[in-house]
């Protein structure tokens, strides 16, 4: 399907003016002929046409649209596509164009969705009255501005297999309305579904933190690549698969983004756990490392300065006492010698 712009409908305000014109030229018809209807055969007919117009003078008025910035209205004529109004303006078309968009009444978690009947004062007063139903007129406008969808969390298994909670939003807009429309039978929860497809499909290549002998290029080289260090890659790769599934639908991704990242409730703990033990691990190593310097550094400085002679056995006790000292977590207890050299 091919999107038509309709650009020269342009004429609301003159085609309102003439159609008021009419209308008013038809009653005024209609009164001289009803006082005149037994005089002549032309009064009636006079009064008769009067009569005939204001019936269907109402029917032209179903023509007038007006469009605000950044929308556009898809009409069909006879079930036929006719074309596409964008742009802000007063328009006038066939009467008898209808349009469509069967999105209309869909409301996602998202920037810029209409509300449902429910939401609406008259539907709440109704609801408080006696829970009567309500049939109220939906907007059938597409918008085209940028919109924000933000899906709801998803628990997923990376590809170590452990569950992980994530949720992302995707910035998007309608660039064909013909596509949108025809195409695809709801295109907000089409690009709903395909927003979920599309997350699992690229978290299940991902750990959750950097792992060994883990792929997520497809190269076959394993790499660093982590869902919590490399969002900025995941995200890329996750926009791009979103795309390639609603460029069908006549929408454009613009931009996604990971807005929530952590382990599943079930496991969370236990990975904290796991992540406290490597971070006391990490901090271990730099103490023992720091620990081992300042002891070569005092053994070094005691020889050079000549200030003591230690064999190798009293030299052991003593890189035994430093790295005890260096390396504990609380607070040695001196013990003074002052009887003797040991």
């Amino acid at each position: 399907m091919k999107e038509n712009i309709l650009t020269r409908r342009k004429g609301g305000m003159t085609a309102m003016v003439i159609i008021i014109f009419v209308n008013l030229l038809a009653l005024a018809m209609t009164i001289y002929g009803g006082m005149r209807l037994g005089e002549s055969p032309i009064t009636l007919t006079i009064f008769v046409l009067g009569v005939v117009i204001l019936c269907v003078g109402w029917i032209p008025f179903l023509g007038l649209k007006i469009l605000r910035p950044q929308e556009a209205l898809v009409l069909t004529l006879f079930g036929k596509y006719a074309g596409t109004l964008k742009g802000a303006g007063f328009y006038f078309v066939s009467p008898f164009c209808v349009a469509v968009n069967p999105a209309a009444g869909t409301r996602l978690n998202q920037s810029g969705d209409v509300k449902k009947d429910a939401d609406t004062p008259a539907a709440a007063a109704m609801a408080a009255v006696g829970n009567l139903p309500l049939n109220l007129p939906v907007d059938r406008r597409i918008s085209l501005k940028i919109m924000t969808l933000n899906n709801s969390r998803q628990k997923i298994n990376d590809c170590l297999g452990n569950p992980v909670e994530i949720g992302i939003a995707v910035i998007w807009r309608v660039v064909d309305t013909a596509k949108a429309v025809f195409n695809v039978d709801n295109y907000k929860e089409y690009l709903s579904l395909q927003c979920d497809t599309a997350l699992r499909n690229i978290v299940r290549l991902y750990p959750y933190d950097v792992a060994k002998n883990v792929d997520t290029t497809g190269d076959g080289i394993a790499d660093e690549g982590s869902l919590r260090g490399s969002s900025e890659v995941v995200a890329a790769r996750i926009k791009n698969e979103i795309q390639s599934k609603v460029a069908d639908a006549g929408l454009e991704i613009i931009e996604a983004r990971i807005t929530y990242l952590a382990y599943s409730t079930e496991i969370a703990a236990v990975m904290l756990q796991r992540q406290q033990a490597s971070a006391i691990i990490d901090a271990r190593k730099m103490i023992v490392d720091g620990a081992v310097g300042m002891v070569e550094m005092a053994l070094d400085r005691l020889k050079a300065n000549s200030v003591v002679e230690l064999d190798e056995e009293r030299k052991a006790a003593m890189v035994s006492n430093l790295l005890v000292v260096l390396c504990g977590n609380q607070n040695a207890q001196p013990v003074v010698n002052s009887g003797s050299l040991y």
